[in-house]
């Protein structure tokens, strides 16, 4: 059985102008030690699956659907009490914003302290140690020092440490990262993902890291599923996605980075457009407004018939029209690669 196992999830918000559709039928496996990346541009349906998972939608209006097993557990049907149990125990997060995250009226420490006494009957002194432990661990100077002090008196490298302590402190089995190095420097990216790695093989956790960095993807995930308009129109390993990307989405993402490994005289090419209204969502492939590839598919068929998530080579798949074995070829000749 998978560590974490997401099957069929949707998340909809009814609003006074329609339903938004935010995510739709979202399913993927994740086993300890794993680390899965999630991609796409804003307004995808990242983030609202991560909230989802910890069951912090329980309190809105958002209906959701299908189910989000923890070893078994049923996340979505379980009471309120047990996914406070688990939450910030079992399964913890980090917020793309830790400056907002954490409160700024109290300590470092205090709030470390706090979440830890949640979970385990010890004193305040006990958890304090605990508190200077993960601290240290998570590479911040000083920290008998630094734990009476308030966020911030912190940079913004060392509070998203301070953040990752706090999600750690209490060695949660799942480890869900929004974003964890937005408004970073390159450098404190690279010592922020570098820190995710080696906690993750102290502790075994298993890993959910939420980005639109494909390079952060790149740098720290195993597997790759990459959303648009709430549907995950493809996923498969790191290299596949990367290297064998089979959807037209995906190759304007990848169009659009900046690469190290190829020569590049011509500018970065941006996919045209914007992303669809999750309330009026074009018929057909979602995408389609927006594809440069609708010819290699017959008639109209992007704009009447919704693709499904098919295999496209062992172990990945793919949301589109266009013939698995004419992919290759189309990425090929648009990349400037060799099928």
């Amino acid at each position: 059985m998978p560590f974490l196992q997401v099957k069929d999830l949707h998340v909809h918000f009814p609003t006074d102008d329609g339903l938004v559709k935010a995510v739709d039928g979202l399913g993927f496996t994740l086993e300890r030690g794993q680390t899965i990346g999630i991609v796409g541009e804003s307004g995808s349906g990242k983030s609202v699956t991560s909230l989802a998972i910890l069951g912090l939608h329980r309190r809105s209006k958002a209906k959701v659907s299908g189910q989000i097993l923890l070893e078994g557990e049923d996340l979505l049907t379980v009471s309120d009490d047990r996914i406070r149990s688990l939450r910030g125990n079992q399964m913890a997060m980090v917020f793309q914003d830790p400056l907002s995250a954490l409160h700024p009226y109290y300590t470092i420490g205090n709030q470390i302290v706090e979440a830890y006494r949640i979970h385990n009957s010890v004193s305040k002194q006990v958890a304090r140690k605990r508190a200077i432990e993960m601290l240290e661990r998570v590479g911040i100077p000083n920290p008998n020092r630094r734990v009476d002090q308030y966020p911030h008196e912190f940079s913004g490298g060392m509070r998203q440490r301070a953040m990752i302590a706090m999600a750690l402190v209490n060695d949660p089995s799942l480890l869900i990262a929004d974003e964890p190095t937005t408004a970073l420097d390159v450098t404190v990216q690279a010592q922020i993902l570098d820190l995710m790695k080696d906690l993750q093989k102290e502790f075994g956790s298993a890993i959910i890291i939420i980005t639109h960095d494909l390079g952060v993807v790149a740098d720290v995930a195993d597997d790759i599923i990459v959303m648009y308009a709430g549907k995950c129109v493809e996923k498969g390993s790191v290299d596949e996605v990367f290297y064998t990307p089979q959807h037209p989405y995906t190759w304007g993402l990848l169009a659009s980075m900046p690469r190290l490994d190829r020569a590049r005289s011509d500018r970065l090419d941006p996919i045209p457009g914007n992303p669809p209204s999750l309330i009026n969502l074009p018929s057909g492939c979602a995408f389609n407004p927006r594809c440069a590839h609708r010819s290699e598919v017959d008639a109209d068929r992007c704009r009447t018939e919704v693709p499904e998530l098919l295999e496209a080579r062992p172990g990945q798949s793919a949301r589109c029209h266009i013939d698995a074995a004419r992919r290759s070829d189309v990425y090929a000749q648009i990349s400037g690669t060799k099928p």
